[in-house]
């Protein structure tokens, strides 16, 4: 079965060997104006390829400021490695939901890299 259709997607990608991040533990977070705090919208795992398809529905979608956390440190060790980040936050702001987004995160024991895709 397909996972649902989500106006955010992610892939993480080990820079280091040149393969996909498969098997990461990441979160998706909607920061509240309000509060100041960040409420948890859901949890999910790369796959194989590095991927983590239904991250968002379209109805659940708003403007507002986001962050998804990698769990670098977790798949690093996982793989019999230490990484200096134990996690990665990204942060951005969506003002146009309407578009699609594409957030990828790359990266090595020792550095890592996002941009804004489609």
């Amino acid at each position: 079965m397909a996972a649902p259709y989500s106006p955010l997607t992610t892939h993480a990608l080990n820079t280091g060997i040149g393969v996909p991040g498969a098997h990461m533990a990441l979160s998706l977070h909607r920061l509240d104006p309000s509060t100041s705090l960040w409420n948890l919208l859901t949890t999910g795992t790369t796959n194989d390829d590095g991927r983590c398809p239904g991250l968002i529905t379209r109805e659940a979608f708003t403007p507002a400021v986001y962050k998804m956390r990698f769990e670098t440190g977790r798949c690093r060790e996982s793989l019999g490695e230490t990484s200096f980040y134990p996690y990665v936050e990204i942060g951005f702001t969506i003002t146009d939901h309407s578009q699609k987004f594409h957030v990828p995160l790359l990266c090595s024991r020792f550095s890592y890299s996002t941009y804004r895709g489609s």
